[in-house]
Order: structure tokens, then C-alpha cells, then sequence
């Protein structure tokens, strides 16, 4: 046992003997008869032994937390009744001629719990005082917000040792909660009147927690920059709760500024979509295949089967995910996906019920100099998961899109619409095969978020290719939740669509980047424009010129449809573009451009503008 251990014993036993004597002293008023004084010095050794044993056998002995719940007071209950049914059997037993009088056990069980609760309750209590935690200390702050996520807050940085703050205010837009306290701290109104208390109660900080409406943490910034406050983000309620981040505030990211409402999703439907199967994921070790992991091991498969041929991707993936204690098989699996043979042998091995078909390359500048590596890349590797998801039997196939398949003018546009063809195909052979098309994802690897903050980093310039080129923009977790969600709503053949928001202007989200980093524009750094790179379009669509789109059950899930495509053509075509992958490169776009129209007609267009 530590010697913190047999130190919280016996202040336990201190405590126990100190009850119990009061419990006498109370029971006769003050003053214990003769006779009783010999009960109390023959017993009270009997009860401070049954009070410690209880407390042991409840693990009270060890130690005390920063934090106390309503269960840990049920156990000091549960601890405090034990030891007293103790002492009542040990008196009937050792005692016969001299038992306790019942009103001193009665008062002592009422005694012993209320100061093991007291102490319990004490390194909670101090917390809250300054000078004795770290509540009293660190920058004077506001929590916007006085819901869930703000009394979290709130607790977490009174138990925080890493991030003192001294929070002595709420604000809230809610009038019902405007004049309560929360903790002690008075919820003053609401943020548009934030001037006013920063000026009032000289207030350093505005503390926001990291689930705030993108519109929202815009706003505050903006103001609270006209003040000469920093805003600062802390983790999520739901992120507290879990426990998996520590309490320390960072500055506003340009994720904040973009990010939108939660996610609302038919857990029954997603349960019952992928619990209990066999999942097997394509491109796991990329940006979007390893979050479509993280969110389906929440959902309980049987298995969840990782395929990418990145190997140090693929051994840290499996390794968080088997080290998060789901109790789901995790295997990871080397393949490329152009190599059917050895994809062959992953699917007869792992049997899978879903697989979601994440691999491709997303470059446009690179799939323009190398387009045969695009076909294989995308085309092949398409057709090679589709073709073994039919052979063997699998019940739903996802694939993953993008917009830029859309009235494509690029070579992996190009060939993301043809092998959305295919799987539509597929599906028209009466297969549970989806498409799910999208926009970009904020910060993933590669993307235009993390090269502007290594271009600030450098000290720039930040160089975007037009002043009027705009984008679609989606969280990684957001994206991955809505690809699954549309998985469950498929019948087969359907091109579901994610609803990505208002488009974002590129130079915009560069001048939020440079304002967050603290720079001046034309000042401190530069905005440069270069000019498009081939096959990039100056913004991007969502459905195509011959496609209809209709609601679905999920308000952020749109369905495109367009006319029959023929399994029989689009294997021709594919088959064509195969014969030509190892071709120079113009003979290659050249052959593509005749199999998806757009890609030469638009690519002139693009030219002659």
C-alpha cells in the first residue's frame, strides 16, 4: 500500500473515532453518564476498525480527486452503512452486557458520513477560492455560453492546473438563463453587449468551446478584437465528458470560423447498417478513409478490415484504433487497389458485408501530367472493388466522389465520372452499389489549408491561382459521418450528394489565415496570384448539366439522377482506357476525352478564356 494510502486511512480513523464520540456526546446532551464513558473507551477502538474496514472494501482509501459526482457520494453512503451494520453485529456479539445505546449508533452512521463527505468534498470545494487553486489565478475570462458546454468549461478549468483562468462571467443570448449563476458565476447577457463587460470587469479573455457555429466564432472574433481581447477555443462538452483531450485553450484555427451545426444522424439506421458486419475500407490510411474508420468503430462492427498500400499509415491507424478498447477486430491489409489479384485474396480472406471505397489520387495538376496513373488509380481500382464486391456477395458497396466529376475539365474529374458510371452500372445488375460526391475536406493532407500555413510559416507570399476562384468546404468528420449516413440510406444505383454549404472564396479563407496568425495583409505578408493550374475550374459544382436532384430523409443528403448508364459500354470504355494507360500522355487524355466529352470541350474553353 503508498503512503498516501495509509495517510488517507488514517485520517479516516482520526475522523471515525472523532464521529463516534460526538455521537455519545450528542446522544446525552453534552455530558456522558459514568457508565456510558466506559462503552465509549471499550468500543470506540471496535468501531474506528469497522468504519476503516468499510471504507477499504469501498476504496475510499485511495486518495482523494480534484472532482466529486453524485456516485462517488453514494459510495461514502454505501461505505458509512456497512461499517454501522458492523458495529451493530460486533456489539450484539463482543458487547452483551454493555450495548450501545441505538441513538449513538444512529447518530454516529449520520456523523461519520456527513465528515467523510466533507472531506471528500474538500480539494472540490478549495478549488473555488483564490489563492488555493488554479480558479484564482491566470487571465480574468468570459464563457460564451451557459449551456452544457460552458458549466463544462467552466469545471474543467477550475480543475485544470495547466490552464489557470480566473472566469468571472457568462454570457448567453438565452434570457432565461441571464441572472442565474452557474458555479458561483453570474451569467451577465448576452455577447453583443461584450464592450461593455470587458470594459466593466477588465477582462483579458473570451473563452468559446471548440462545438461553436462557424458564424458564431466569426462574430465574437470581430468583436473582440474591437475590444483588445483574444478569443480562445477549449474542447467540446462531448470531448470533456469522454475525457480524451486535455483543458488547454489554443487560439482561433480557420477551422472554427468554418465550421457548422452539428451533424444530426439516424443512429438506429447506422447501427443497424454496419453493427454486427463486416466493414472493409479502401484508402484507410488517407485523410478521409481514416476518419470513415474512427466513425464506423463507434458504430460496432464485428470487423473492421483496413486496405491501403501505405504501410507506416496503415500501422498507425491500426494502432489507435485497437488501443481505443472498442472490442472490434481491427486488421489492417497491405494492397494497391490496381493489383486485382491481391485484392482478390484480401476479400476471400476477410468476407466482408460493406465496404466503403475511399483510394484514389485527388491531385489535378498531377493526374493532368500523368493521366495513365489516373485511369489506373481511379478507373481501375474502381472496377477492380466493384468487380469483387459482386463476386463476392457483398451487401453494399460506398464509393467516394467528388465534385470535380462534375462537367468535368480535368483528368481525375474525368475519371471519377467514369467510374461513378461504372458503379452505377453495377447497381443496375441489382447491386446495393452508392455514390457519394462531395467537395473539398478542410485541412486534409495536401490541401490548400495546411500549404497557406506553411507559406505564413515561411513568411510568405500566400499564393492562390485567381482572385475569383471559390471552393466547397467540409470538415473531415462531418464529411465521413454523412458518407456513412448515405450508405444506410441507399437501395443501390443512387449518387448521393452531401449538402457542403456556401461556397468559400480561396483569397477570403488566405486573408482569415493571415488575420488569425496576427499578420497584416500587404504589410506583413503578401497575397500572390499565379494563375489556374491545368484542369482546375474557377469554382466547382455539385450536379451535373443532364442530372435531376431530389431531397432525401437527411436534410444535409441531396440525389442526383441521370439516365441509365450501360454496363456493357462502360466496360467497354473502361477497357479501352486500360489498353492505353502505359500511352504517352496526350494519346491518354486524347482517348479519355472521347470517352467523357467534357474533358476536351471545357479544357478548350478554359484555353480560349
Amino acid at each position: 500500500m503508498q503512503l498516501q494510502q495509509l495517510s488517507t486511512l488514517l485520517l479516516y480513523a482520526v475522523l471515525a473515532a472523532v464521529s463516534y464520540a460526538a455521537a455519545f456526546a450528542l446522544r446525552f446532551g453534552g455530558v456522558v453518564p459514568p457508565q456510558y464513558v466506559d462503552v465509549l473507551i471499550g468500543s470506540i477502538g471496535l468501531a474506528t476498525c469497522a468504519k476503516l474496514a468499510a471504507c477499504y472494501w469501498f476504496g475510499l482509501h485511495k486518495g482523494f480527486s480534484r472532482y466529486l459526482s453524485f456516485d462517488d457520494l453514494i459510495v461514502i453512503g454505501k461505505a458509512t452503512t456497512l461499517g454501522s451494520i458492523a458495529l451493530t453485529f460486533a456489539d450484539a456479539l463482543l458487547m452483551p452486557l454493555a450495548s450501545l445505546p441505538r441513538g449513538v449508533l444512529v447518530i454516529d452512521w449520520g456523523a461519520t458520513l456527513m465528515t467523510l463527505g466533507l472531506v471528500r468534498a474538500a480539494p472540490r470545494a478549495l478549488r473555488h477560492f483564490p489563492g488555493f487553486a488554479a480558479a484564482g489565478r491566470g487571465p480574468r475570462a468570459l464563457i460564451v455560453g451557459a449551456d452544457d458546454d460552458g458549466e463544462a468549461l467552466l469545471r474543467a478549468l477550475r480543475g485544470s492546473r495547466t490552464a489557470p483562468r480566473r472566469v468571472v462571467g457568462f454570457l448567453d443570448a438565452d434570457p432565461r438563463r441571464q441572472g442565474r449563476r452557474i458555479g458561483g458565476v453570474p451569467v451577465l447577457g448576452a455577447a453583443d453587449r461584450l464592450s461593455y463587460w470587458v470594459a466593466r470587469l477588465h477582462i483579458e479573455e473570451v473563452l468559446i468551446s471548440g462545438g461553436m457555429n462557424g458564424r458564431d466564432v466569426r462574430m465574437l472574433v470581430d468583436a473582440a478584437e474591437q475590444c483588445g481581447v483574444r478569443v480562445c477555443v477549449l474542447p467540446s462538452y462531448d470531448r470533456l465528458l469522454q475525457g480524451s483531450v486535455a483543458v488547454q485553450p489554443r487560439p482561433v484555427a480557420i477551422e472554427d470560423l468554418l465550421r457548422r451545426d452539428p451533424v444530426q444522424l439516424d443512429q438506429a439506421s447506422l447501427h443497424g447498417f454496419v453493427g454486427g458486419q463486416t466493414v472493409l475500407v479502401t484508402g484507410s490510411a488517407g485523410s478521409i478513409g481514416s476518419e470513415l474508420c474512427r466513425q464506423l468503430l463507434a458504430l460496432g462492427p464485428k470487423r473492421l478490415v483496413l486496405v491501403d498500400r501505405s504501410e507506416t499509415g496503415q500501422f498507425f491507424l491500426e494502432r489507435e484504433l485497437t488501443l481505443g478498447g472498442s472490442g472490434v477486430e481491427v486488421t489492417a491489409m497491405l494492397a494497391d487497389m490496381t493489383d486485382v489479384d491481391r485484392l482478390r485474396v484480401v476479400f476471400d480472406q476477410t468476407r466482408p458485408d460493406v465496404v466503403f471505397h475511399a483510394a484514389a489520387y485527388k491531385h489535378v495538376p498531377l493526374m493532368e501530367s500523368h493521366p495513365g496513373e489516373g485511369i489506373k488509380n481511379i478507373v481501375l481500382a474502381t472496377r477492380n472493388v466493384a468487380e469483387l464486391a459482386h463476386e463476392f456477395d457483398c451487401g453494399t458497396l460506398v464509393m467516394i466522389s467528388t465534385d470535380k466529376a462534375v462537367n468535368p475539365t480535368s483528368v481525375m474529374g474525368s475519371c471519377k465520372k467514369l467510374a461513378e458510371r461504372y458503379v452505377q452500372a453495377r447497381a443496375a445488375a441489382g447491386r446495393r452499389f452508392i455514390t457519394v460526391r462531395f467537395g473539398n475536406v478542410l485541412d486534409s493532407a495536401g490541401s490548400v489549408v495546411p500549404i497557406f500555413r506553411q507559406q505564413i510559416a515561411a513568411g510568405g507570399p500566400i499564393t492562390i491561382t485567381h482572385p475569383d476562384i471559390v471552393r466547397y468546404f467540409m470538415m473531415i468528420p462531418e464529411a465521413a459521418q454523412l458518407v456513412i449516413q448515405a450508405g444506410a440510406l441507399g437501395a443501390g444505383g443512387e449518387i448521393f450528394v452531401l449538402d457542403m454549404g456556401e461556397p468559400v472564396r480561396i483569397v477570403d479563407l488566405a486573408r482569415d489565415m493571415i488575420h488569425l496568425s496576427g499578420l497584416r495583409e500587404g504589410e506583413d505578408i503578401e497575397i500572390e496570384v499565379v494563375g489556374l493550374r491545368p484542369g482546375e475550374k474557377l469554382y466547382e459544382e455539385l450536379y451535373g448539366d443532364e442530372e435531376t436532384h431530389a431531397p432525401t430523409s437527411h436534410p444535409k443528403i441531396m440525389a442526383a439522377a441521370s439516365a441509365a448508364v450501360s454496363l456493357l459500354k462502360v466496360t467497354r470504355d473502361i477497357n479501352r482506357l486500360e489498353a492505353l494507360a502505359n500511352a504517352p500522355a496526350d494519346v491518354v487524355r486524347a482517348a479519355l476525352g472521347e470517352v467523357v466529352p467534357r474533358l476536351e470541350s471545357q479544357a478548350a474553353e478554359r484555353r480560349a478564356a
